[in-house]
């Protein structure tokens, strides 16, 4: 039905172009801030132009509709050296929207992870907004009834437990079931030149993890959001009615900065490329840095060896940690803000982290096993296997999401 409607206006507007602007990236090894009130735009060989930009290609299919959008404070048009939020830029143009969905971190991105987000009304459009995170993480049949169409425009990571997939997941599942159509203005992945990692046991399945994929899934949004229709991960294997809205000019072996931290405590490009290997921390007693300006950029607890790991921090309160893991203890750890940028999944911190701790039997919580979505991670580094050795363990699960992703790329 959606697919119709494209296929018969975009060629009446394809030289209307409402808004347009690229986004690309730097060669500079130098960590790029990302500042939701400046974006930076950079420079790379070819000018990546997001789906949200691309106006003339969906303006025409949210005529006449009422429209619900997902979205937070990285759903924005670019102009130039200023962006405009996606929502503002669709009322200025006469969408009739009605709802704005915010996932974990809330609509303007300020949340804490894990922190309760409520229903509220955004202050600046008066729109009403509906939590998808903490207890209604679907939407219900009564807040998509007055819907004709569900926009979805994040920014994702492209790491399995980065819970704005599952979002996806949630939000297709419940516009399946009502046929309400949902159309994805698409984005780069900034980790999306490479997967890794175990595949999710369903066994383990959770918000942190919602499919058998690995860790680091090297998908957009959109290509995903293919992945989960094909291979019928939706309730009762129902699919969804979907169109995506590619990016210009991209491709996975493109290097991508984001111009807008996704999430607050990603707040540079070297913590986008650390966060797949750094998170699994969360899961132990060791700290990834939030509470500190350099969060998933160092790791650190007062039980690791301070021979081993002379560097030293202590957290405290700040914006997306109120109370972070050891808040104004003192930690020794590693400082990784000038590591190379990685280009596959590194366990050699997790496992030098645990060889070197106090108390190995306090390491790992059970929080672990939801984050590496097996239990079997756990046990092969307290078994002492290699980082190499664990890997060869993945080549199976990982040959076979090979094959299963290429059907979904919709890039080079």
């Amino acid at each position: 039905m959606l697919l119709n409607v494209f296929k018969n206006t975009v060629l009446l507007f394809v030289l209307v172009m409402i808004s347009c602007g690229n986004v690309t990236k730097s060669k500079s090894k130098s960590l790029t801030l990302l500042d939701k009130e400046s974006p930076k735009q950079t420079e790379t060989k070819k000018n990546i132009t997001v789906g949200a930009n691309q106006t003339a290609l969906y303006l025409p299919i949210l005529q006449d509709k009422r429209v619900g959008i997902v979205a937070n404070q990285t759903s924005v048009i670019f102009k130039g050296e200023t962006n405009t939020h996606l929502v503002d830029s669709l009322l200025a143009l006469n969408v009739d929207i009605k709802t704005v969905f915010a996932p974990e971190h809330g609509f303007r991105g300020t949340a804490d992870a894990g922190e309760v987000i409520k229903d509220g009304i955004d202050i600046k459009t008066n729109l009403p907004i509906v939590s998808l995170y903490g207890k209604n993480k679907k939407p219900s049949v009564e807040q998509l009834k007055n819907l004709d169409l569900v926009i979805f425009d994040i920014q994702d990571v492209g790491a399995r437990f980065y819970t704005y997939i599952s979002s996806l997941h949630y939000v297709m599942e419940a516009c399946a079931e009502q046929n309400i159509p949902v159309l994805i203005l698409d984005r780069p992945n900034p980790n999306g030149h490479y997967f890794d990692g175990p595949i999710l046991e369903t066994a383990h399945k959770s918000f942190v993890g919602m499919h058998p994929i690995p860790t680091v899934h090297g998908m957009t949004i959109g290509e995903y959001a293919k992945m989960i229709n094909g291979e019928k991960w939706l309730n009762q294997s129902i699919t969804c009615d979907l169109h995506v809205i590619p990016v210009k000019n991209y491709n996975h072996n493109l290097e991508y900065s984001l111009p807008i931290k996704p999430s607050p405590n990603l707040p540079n490009d070297k913590s986008i490329n650390l966060y797949p290997s750094l998170c699994f921390f969360e899961g132990t007693n060791v700290s990834a840095g939030r509470g500190t300006e350099t969060q998933f950029q160092i790791f650190g607890s007062p039980f690791l060896n301070k021979t081993q790991f002379s560097f030293q921090f202590t957290p405290q309160p700040n914006h997306g940690a109120k109370h972070p893991k050891y808040e104004n203890k003192l930690c020794y750890g590693k400082n990784l803000t000038e590591a190379e940028n990685q280009n596959t999944l590194n366990l050699n911190w997790l496992i030098k982290a645990y060889n070197n701790t106090g108390n190995k039997a306090e390491f790992f919580n059970s929080f672990f096993t939801k984050l590496a979505g097996t239990k079997k991670l756990q046990q092969q580094i307290e078994s002492g296997l290699s980082a190499n050795q664990i890997k060869a363990t993945w080549k199976t699960g990982l040959d076979a999401f090979a094959k299963t992703r290429s059907k979904y790329l919709m890039y080079e």
